[in-house]
């Protein structure tokens, strides 16, 4: 076991993490006061990725600097005491096994997957968040094992209803309580959410060859803080291994692959220090320095993964123009290229958007927007009075608004379509889209003409129409709309996503409406 003080952190910094998780979440409040984005913006990569990406500071990620500062002064200590993922990783590692490491993964193959995605980062192509080990288990949380958690508990308590009878309102305390501080709010089936769940499975399976794969041959985070921790002034005394003991090398999970501590690998764990027969190892802060190699990998290593990011940032830019009229953004995104720069793909808005309008991007937005939030209207719509994604952002990509500012961001533009809409294409009356419009002007009205019907026979019918000046393109007239299929109204993405303005006396002006198509 690990020394008494290394585990309790780990398992105290698991819970926090999963408790957090559990209260992003909406819980019958306006405001998330704890979310689970405190560990991103604690986060060394997700800083340096969007300091080079969107050439910015928040101080979000002041938490960030912070530390940096301690990995400096302590070393890797972040992956051995704090890091959940590694928690995980070490609750379900078998503790005696031989080790059957995998070659291809030995050697550079850290460096090839952090250098690409700092340079990339330098080049406006932030994919930082698709290997963070908080975004991979967050995703894997977020889109598969909790929605699937909230089913289970919803199928697993019907059938005991049934099993009851009679006897189940004994029980419905119980319900009621999971339903409010545990289970999901809804439920929601996200896209990529099999491929979230094997990600996270693919790097729990890793520790069938080699305890802490991920983290010693992978991981770009640790791999970062490795870098950083390299001069740290805690230090293992001795440094290597003893000539007559060699015990460290079988309990060392990360760091002791050849004869000297390899220092930028250690994770702090103190196994070593804890079994020692002879009594030997200490860990201490010491202002003596001894040289440690070069910071870097070689050089071919260094410049072959900066070329990378750059070959990677290039064709990453591109996007199909005919999908982009539906890659709606959440509120408060005015400009898609500041937005990719700062998004960290963790799938927190997603989890707390109140009406499932968020879903994580396939390929709608190319390379650069795999798993970043987009609104499909179809399927949900941005509550008029909710602000919960802005306040869950751990970098601002969503900007945490006001509740009367927000309603004023524009998140695209209604157009209804004459071909579908029923007033144009059937001749009747069919107001649902203005019934539900949260605009208090209605963005959506209706006037009333005299047209030929279906039977030839003169009618009058209400016909809709947008209101553009005023519509927000909140999604709610195309999630309601009766036709079972494609809906008759419809919502596209807008190049001006400047704030719709309020007329005299708090009424928004009206416009031409221009919302056909």
């Amino acid at each position: 076991m690990k020394p008494t003080s290394a585990r309790i952190s780990q398992i105290a910094f698991l819970a926090l993490f999963l408790f957090l998780f559990v209260q992003t979440e909406y819980r019958g409040h306006d405001e998330i006061n704890a979310a689970v984005n405190a560990f991103f913006r604690a986060d060394p990569l997700v800083a340096a990725s969007y300091l080079l990406a969107a050439k910015s500071w928040t101080w979000l990620l002041l938490p960030a600097l912070l530390m940096v500062a301690a990995t400096l002064l302590l070393g890797r200590f972040f992956c051995g005491w704090i890091c959940p993922l590694g928690t995980i990783l070490d609750l379900l590692t078998p503790k005696k096994r031989t080790r059957r490491p995998i070659a291809a993964l030995k050697g550079n193959m850290k460096y090839w997957l952090l250098l690409p995605i700092l340079s990339a980062a330098l080049f406006n192509l932030n994919l930082a968040g698709l290997l963070d080990p908080m975004a991979i288990l967050l995703r894997g949380l977020t889109f598969f094992l909790y929605p699937l958690m909230g089913l289970s508990a919803r199928v697993g308590w019907v059938w005991l209803y049934r099993v009851l009878g009679e006897r189940r309102d004994a029980i419905a305390p119980a319900y009621d309580l999971l339903h409010t501080h545990l289970l999901p709010f809804r439920d929601t089936i996200y896209p990529l959410a099999a491929f979230s769940a094997l990600t996270l499975l693919a790097i729990i399976f890793l520790e069938y060859f080699e305890e802490r794969n991920w983290c010693r041959n992978l991981c770009p985070l640790g791999t970062l803080l490795g870098w950083l921790g390299r001069s740290s002034l805690f230090r293992r005394i001795p440094t290597g291994l003893c000539s007559d003991c060699g015990k460290c090398r079988e309990l060392c999970p990360t760091a002791f692959d050849r004869d000297l501590l390899a220092k930028e690998e250690c994770i702090l764990c103190m196994e070593c220090q804890m079994h020692c027969p002879k009594h030997r190892i200490s860990f201490r802060l010491t202002p003596r320095h001894r040289g440690a190699g070069p910071l870097l990998p070689e050089r071919r290593v260094l410049l072959g993964g900066m070329a990378a990011g750059l070959l990677l940032a290039i064709p990453a830019r591109f996007r199909l123009p005919k999908k982009e009229s539906r890659l709606l953004r959440p509120p408060g995104v005015r400009n898609e290229d500041e937005f990719l720069n700062k998004c960290v793909r963790c799938g927190e808005c997603m989890k707390v958007c109140l009406k499932s309008a968020l879903y994580p991007a396939a390929w709608q937005a190319g390379i650069e927007g795999i798993y970043t939030p987009l609104v499909v209207p179809r399927l949900g719509y941005c509550e008029y009075n909710c602000t919960l994604c802005g306040q869950v952002c751990p970098t601002g990509a969503i900007p945490g608004l006001p509740v009367d500012t927000k309603q004023r961001e524009v998140i695209g533009k209604a157009v209804l379509d004459k071909n579908h809409c029923l007033p144009f294409a059937k001749k009747i009356d069919c107001m649902v889209c203005e019934e539900h419009c949260p605009i208090p002007s209605k963005a959506i009205r209706s006037r009333e003409v005299e047209t030929r019907g279906l039977d030839g026979r003169l009618r009058k019918v209400k016909e809709p129409y947008v209101v553009e000046e005023i519509c927000n393109g909140c999604g709610i007239c195309e999630n309601v709309c009766p036709l079972e299929t494609k809906a008759g109204i419809e919502v596209f993405a807008v190049k001006d996503r400047t704030p719709i303005s309020e007329g005299p006396g708090g009424t928004a002006q009206d416009g031409s409406g221009l919302g056909y198509r």
